[in-house]
């Protein structure tokens, strides 16, 4: 059994917040398309934006190139930043041969690699002009997934956000859980709602267009991932209501989760933990050899994927570490509020980017780990410092009880390899 700490105080909830407005290390919006394009089975990404966003998703999705690939690059150049070529009549050439060549494709996004200013192209009148033209055979829809001032998360969240708008309406009840899920994460999730007697379930996003859920003043949802803001202001300006509720992170978080869900659907604590016991011991037993070699390990989060309040609350109670800072790129404190909770008090907590005080302190502090993008792994490995790179914990199923082990995994694997190059 697993010792969880209890929740005796208010956590993190009043803690002060340092909030830095320097220079950021992140990759831009565009990375979402690498897991998007997985999800969405029948969506295509054409991203409008210059080589260096090419090259940047060749470089992220390499994989792809193999393959009949769903996301493409519309390359501007120099041509046509200087007006010497309309670029809206190219953007029509290059979506109508696409479309010509790609029959399967019924959701095609366009997505801005910079705003608007910068590109000398309005995508989203280009997106209206282009839907018109090509529905119903295909529906066209634009976000940016522009790096300024944004996190790489965010692409998902610009991204449902442009789809919420076009989800059919309803007026029946029903459950909607937000956020990209790895199937296998989705299919166990269904199961739990099912034992639970909550229905229907519908995800956002879904699979294929056809499946897209509907949305109405009696849709209650939950979020999945804590990086949603705007996805979750266009739900509610569609009439749903959030469930306020942690994220479904190790099995403290999964449970709270599904509990909040129980809870707004009137099913007792009995049924739940009927329904999520075999699991509970399930992850519980699975986490046990991890929290033995991380437990009273340091750890800091330099600020990237938005996950990182969530993960910290997971290898604080749950993996018994030592949270030296925890940065984060936005702190949506409405929806972070159970999660800053359940934080130990003390907590170090910082908001948005300064790279250069936060290698600092992080240097003074000496973690055992540190969680951070890839542009900073490379130089804090170099000065011994042991790494994990915060993407991988976005591309990964980490949600739901049998994935807490596999999570917990992610941040002991870096400690266990640099006790073997120590000791060879």
């Amino acid at each position: 059994m697993i010792p969880i700490a209890s929740a005796t105080d208010s956590g993190c909830t009043d803690a002060p917040v340092l909030r830095e407005r320097g220079q950021r290390e992140v990759f831009c919006g565009l990375t979402g398309i690498v897991w998007l394009h997985r999800k969405m089975q029948d969506a295509f990404f054409l991203v409008v934006g210059s080589r260096t966003c090419a090259h940047l998703l060749q470089s992220a999705a390499g994989v792809m190139i193999f393959a009949e690939p769903r996301f493409a690059t519309a390359i501007i150049d120099d041509r046509d930043l200087a007006g010497l070529a309309d670029a809206n009549d190219e953007l029509d050439r290059v979506v109508t041969r696409l479309l010509e060549r790609r029959p399967d494709i019924k959701l095609l996004f366009l997505v801005g690699s910079c705003p608007s200013e910068v590109i000398k192209l309005d995508l989203q009148r280009a997106a209206q002009r282009l839907g018109q033209r090509f529905l119903p055979r295909v529906r066209v829809l634009s976000y940016s997934g522009s790096g300024i001032e944004t996190t790489f998360t965010q692409g998902e969240d610009a991204c449902l956000a442009a789809l919420v708008p076009t989800l059919p309406a309803t007026a029946q009840p029903g459950l909607l859980v937000v956020g990209a899920l790895a199937d296998v994460v989705e299919a166990q999730f269904k199961r739990l709602f099912s034992g639970l007697g909550i229905g229907p379930v519908q995800f956002l996003p879904a699979r294929q267009l056809a499946d897209l859920p509907a949305v109405g003043p009696q849709t209650r949802y939950l979020l999945a991932q804590p990086f949603l803001a705007d996805t979750a202001r266009a739900l509610e300006e569609r009439g749903a209501c959030r469930i306020a509720a942690p994220f479904p992170l190790g099995v403290e978080g999964t449970t709270a989760w599904l509990r909040a869900a129980a809870t707004a659907y009137g099913v007792n604590e009995a049924r739940l933990q009927q329904v999520t016991g075999p699991a509970v011991d399930r992850a519980r037993q699975a986490l046990a050899p991890h929290r033995a070699r991380l437990a009273g390990k340091r750890i800091f989060f330099f600020p990237d994927s938005q996950l990182e309040l969530p993960l910290a609350r997971f290898v604080a109670r749950e993996l018994g570490m030592q949270l030296t800072e925890v940065g984060m790129p936005f702190l949506h404190r409405q929806h972070m509020a159970e999660e800053l909770a359940l934080l130990p008090a003390g907590t170090r907590l910082s908001e948005g980017q300064d790279v250069e005080r936060q290698l600092d302190r992080c240097r003074a502090d000496a973690p055992d780990l540190v969680v951070c993008g890839l542009g900073l792994a490379n130089p804090l490995e170099a000065e011994g410092l042991t790494t994990k790179w915060s993407i991988e914990l976005v591309f990964s199923p980490i949600h739901g009880y049998e994935q807490a082990a596999d999570l917990a995994a992610l941040f002991a694997r870096p400690l266990h390899r640099r006790q073997l190059l120590a000791a060879a």
